[in-house]
């Protein structure tokens, strides 16, 4: 992109939030858009949005580069940066209500990967949030919708224990208490032997 103040070219910081121009020394941040803070850094990318068919441009989500559609408000994002971006949301938002569950309608749609041009895998997400996310295993990449991110992030995080936990905590009572009783009942067999061996 170029200095809005000389019209040189700028260049992307290595905070990947802003940029700066060489020639002034302008130092220019992008404005977050949405209800995700994508910063959208304006550069045209190869891949096309899948749902738009317009062309991707290259941004910026909490310090990660991501590829996102302008018109739809996607995002293209690599698998290993999907549990980075949650945390990273649920530290500056904080986790909400649960959300409610999502059309399952979602899960019949078939779009293709911007990459490799490939139907994508939609599945729901196997964490909270009740999500459906488009996946490519080839590329290693994942679309998610417009406020598909935030869902996920916003999710409660409830931990139910497993149903194994609580039935050992009532098997394990029963054992408690019996040995409980047999600790008794030594105890008492060998307070009687000694009291019986002070009389003799």
């Amino acid at each position: 992109m170029n200095c809005p103040s000389c019209g040189a070219p700028m260049r992307l910081k290595a905070d990947m939030e802003s940029f700066k121009c060489d020639y002034c020394q302008s130092v220019f941040f992008p404005e977050k858009g949405g209800d995700d803070g994508v910063r959208v850094l304006g550069d045209p990318a190869d891949q096309e949005c899948p749902l738009c068919k317009l062309p991707l441009v290259h941004a910026v989500l909490a310090k990660n580069p991501i590829l996102y559609c302008t018109s739809c408000k996607g995002m293209l994002i690599l698998m290993g940066q999907l549990e980075g971006l949650i945390d990273e949301m649920r530290e500056e938002h904080g986790a909400g209500a649960a959300p409610s569950a999502p059309d399952k309608e979602e899960l019949s749609r078939k779009i293709n990967c911007p990459q490799c041009h490939r139907p994508m895998d939609a599945h729901f997400y196997a964490g909270g949030g009740n999500a459906v996310i488009d996946s490519c295993e080839e590329c290693s990449l994942i679309w998610l919708d417009r406020g598909v991110l935030v869902r996920i992030a916003h999710a409660s995080d409830v931990h139910t224990p497993p149903e194994s936990s609580s039935s050992e905590a009532f098997d394990s009572q029963p054992a408690q208490i019996s040995n409980g009783l047999e600790e008794q009942v030594t105890t008492s067999l060998i307070l009687d032997d000694a009291i019986d061996s002070l009389f003799k």
